[in-house]
């Protein structure tokens, strides 16, 4: 087993080949995708699986498969990234996290997403730690202020087209200090 975090309900791990085809899935599904700007072919989902193996090979941090403990079924992912588009708060570092809707509401999110700062934090020696979104994605705001982010402003995304309803995004921090 390559588990990295475990909570009560939660195995939090490396990812393994076996995991793409669930990770193609959940990014073809509109309201998985609905904050993003379009849901993944299948191409572009191996890709982003090889983005993610080649951050965790450059930083020895990213972004981690999320399993239920109970059946080892794979629920979704979270974890860190450095985020390094041109902004006033880049480069840094990014929590984030994307499960499939059959979770959503159940606490998964909130138990990743803090076990994954509890990780960063006291392993990774982390010292501050971001977290973004589409103003819209009020249920992944609302994940920030669960796990103790403060809201530090908003900012519209470079990487999302001027005309688009997605590109004014919630900037949310938290610092090690502040972290309990």
């Amino acid at each position: 087993m390559n588990s990295i975090i475990t909570t009560d309900r939660l195995i939090i791990r490396n990812w393994l080949e076996s995991d793409i085809s669930s990770l193609v899935q959940m990014n073809k599904d509109q309201d998985v995708m609905r904050y993003f700007l379009s849901t993944m072919t299948d191409e572009e989902s191996f890709d982003l699986y090889n983005r993610i193996k080649a951050h965790f090979n450059k930083n020895g941090f990213g972004l981690y498969v999320v399993e239920a403990k109970d059946n080892n079924e794979f629920l979704g992912y979270t974890g860190c990234m450095i985020a390094d588009f041109e902004s006033d708060f880049t480069p840094c570092i990014e929590i984030a996290w994307k499960f499939n809707k059959q979770f959503w509401g159940k606490g998964f999110a909130t138990e990743a997403a803090k076990a994954c700062l509890e990780y960063g934090f006291s392993k990774l020696h982390f010292e501050k730690v971001h977290s973004f979104t589409s103003i819209h994605n009020k249920k992944s705001e609302a994940v920030m202020r669960r796990i103790g982010m403060s809201k530090t402003g908003e900012f519209n995304h470079p990487k999302v087209p001027i005309d688009n309803e997605l590109r004014l995004h919630v900037n949310y921090v938290i610092e090690k200090e502040d972290y309990n």
